[in-house]
């Protein structure tokens, strides 16, 4: 059973940058046909889809959030990263890395929830002004 764990500050700084990481077990980042995918939950908010990177490495990301968005894999390690500039205390928020499959993965986008995929426990981050 595949088990993901992010790891990251819980407290970053206004316009500094939030680097997390997610890492797997019980899986390969490669498999197909997986999307590996951060999603975040801000205080008293619905869940919202940051992005993904594939098995194959392709990346998609929330227009909302692609200016400022990366998110990278290192296979080696099998893990994968966010990546995002010029943080605001808008971005506070828990964030979570989740496994979805090829039929899963268009529905999150708009409207993710808890009910499928498989969920890491999540991490809190706090932006401070």
């Amino acid at each position: 059973q595949v088990q993901l764990q992010e790891s990251g500050p819980g407290l970053v700084k206004s316009s500094e940058t939030l680097s997390l990481t997610c890492t797997v077990s019980g899986g390969a980042i490669t498999d197909n046909p997986y999307y590996w995918t951060w999603i975040r939950q801000p205080p008293g908010k619905g869940l919202e889809w940051i992005g993904y990177i594939s098995s194959s490495g392709r990346t998609d990301y929330n227009p909302s959030l692609k200016s400022r968005l990366s998110i990278s894999r290192d296979t080696a390690w099998n893990r994968f990263t966010l990546q995002l500039n010029s943080v605001t205390p808008e971005d506070t928020a828990e964030y979570l890395c989740v496994r979805f499959d090829w039929a899963q993965i268009e529905r999150v986008k708009t409207a993710p929830n808890r009910g499928f995929g498989s969920w890491g426990q999540g991490i809190q981050v706090t932006v401070s002004p």
